[in-house]
């Protein structure tokens, strides 16, 4: 194993050169897991079949669909107010791509990001020649990172995030992280406790503005689809277990048989974080004598459907607006929990277990105003749904202060384009301003 302070820039670009014979093999091993998309592999050798736009380019990279989703409302903001920008966002998986292919606008592209090796890099940055680059909340590939700043490109570090975790294992790599993290001009956190950990690591320029995902819009759904689904479920009691991964649906599966005599015609609604679980999901849920009713498989929902498997992509917003209990997966495991503002922007009584250092700041906001419940097990899981099934005006309620606490917490979009503005074109730092000041 290698020392931590010996791991330098110059180390870390030597080792991935060396590395090179087996990029190849791994690009092909996470092929056949589905994991990369055969069809633009180019893209991560940083090759495109697409020509760089005319005019000003803004790259933007987002690790994947949270992040994605994260930066839209910054997107749109950046095209109405100046029309000859063009945008190119990079991430590095697939639901990542086809949520980004969905729904950006025109004038923005998706690429996949280059692997983090000196050559691959160096083809995509000659390439795109970007005119600023901004890195959303937490993924640093340290070639990509110093290679960018070292051609002078102008570089942000938006939405910025750092988990205690991750900043107890960054400080093992202080040669390494150092010249990372100060490669950025600016570094814009979500929370207090972020910037101050960013600081610590030796980012000077660092600074808490709030975070981004309070400021964008709930998530999108059909109306007819809304419809649809809320008169299929009736006047049944029903709660959402959302984005969960593998042993919360263990968990879930527990909590709806535990409730299901209490609360005659049950319905659970489960949403796995990683769709193309689906088949896995419901084979294991109907082995525990459950009827499941699959979303992906148009399936109809009938009153002996006991779990409703939401194995679909880009619809959580119909999830949410159907169901007024809403369980945040990924924090009953190891995860670090998933985003529990969607949620709460369209009101649900929000659950989530433990483990949410991935969103620290907003838990503690959302908390803080008695919107957000913390459960500690599938015990505290159960108990705490049946207690807001049991009372409708603290479901009521709770929704109610998680709608609220979101509303109150925005301001962070209009900070950002502030303090970008020095980098961009004039125009987008007048209006930006303007926003900033009304």
């Amino acid at each position: 194993m290698i020392p931590g302070a010996l791991l330098t820039p110059g180390f870390y670009r030597g080792m991935t050169r060396l590395a090179a014979p087996l990029l190849p093999i791994l690009l092909a091993r996470r092929t056949r897991q589905g994991k990369e998309d055969p069809s633009r592999q180019e893209e991560r050798q940083g090759r495109s079949s697409l020509c760089r736009p005319s005019g000003f380019l803004i790259w933007i990279h987002a690790a994947s669909v949270g992040e994605s989703l994260s930066i839209l409302p910054l997107i749109s903001r950046l095209m109405d107010d100046h029309g000859a920008i063009n945008i190119l966002v990079t991430s590095g998986t697939r639901t990542s791509a086809t949520l980004l292919g969905e729904r950006l606008p025109a004038r923005a592209t998706h690429q996949y990001v280059p692997v983090d090796h000196p050559a691959s890099v160096r083809r995509f940055l000659d390439h795109w020649q970007p005119d600023m680059a901004l890195w959303v909340e937490s993924e640093f590939w340290p070639n990509l990172v110093l290679q960018t700043a070292a051609r002078k490109i102008p570089m942000s570090l938006i939405n910025a995030r750092m988990s205690a975790r991750s900043a107890r294992r960054w400080r093992r790599l202080p040669n390494l992280v150092a010249p990372l993290l100060n490669a950025f001009d600016i570094i814009l956190a979500q929370s207090s406790s972020d910037a101050d950990r960013f600081r610590a690591l030796g980012a000077t320029a660092a600074r808490d503005i709030g975070n981004l995902k309070f400021d964008g819009p709930p998530p999108p759904a059909d109306a007819a689809d809304v419809t649809a689904l809320s008169a299929a479920i009736d006047r049944r009691p029903h709660w959402l277990a959302a984005s969960t991964h593998p042993g919360e649906e263990e968990s879930v599966a527990d909590a709806h048989q535990k409730l299901a005599s209490r609360h005659p015609g049950l319905l659970t609604i489960l949403c796995p974080r990683h769709p193309a679980r689906g088949p896995e999901i419901a084979t294991q849920l109907e082995r525990l004598g459950l009827n499941v009713a699959r979303r992906s498989e148009g399936d109809t929902l009938t009153p002996q459907t006991n779990i409703y498997l939401g194995d679909t992509l880009g619809e959580m917003g119909l999830f949410y607006r159907v169901a007024d209990i809403a369980f945040i997966g990924g924090s009953l495991m190891p995860h670090a929990g998933h985003n529990p503002v969607e949620a709460a922007q369209l009101g649900c009584a929000l659950l989530a277990g433990p483990d949410m250092r991935n969103f620290e700041g907003a838990v503690a906001a959302l908390t803080q105003a008695d919107a957000l419940q913390t459960v500690s097990d599938a015990a505290a899981l159960s108990a705490a749904v049946d207690e807001l099934l049991h009372d409708p005006g603290a479901r009521a309620a709770a929704g109610d202060r998680a709608h609220q606490c979101t509303t109150t917490l925005t301001g962070a979009l209009d900070t950002t384009l502030v303090a970008l503005s020095q980098w961009l074109p004039a125009r987008i730092g007048t209006e930006a301003q303007t926003h900033a000041d009304a």
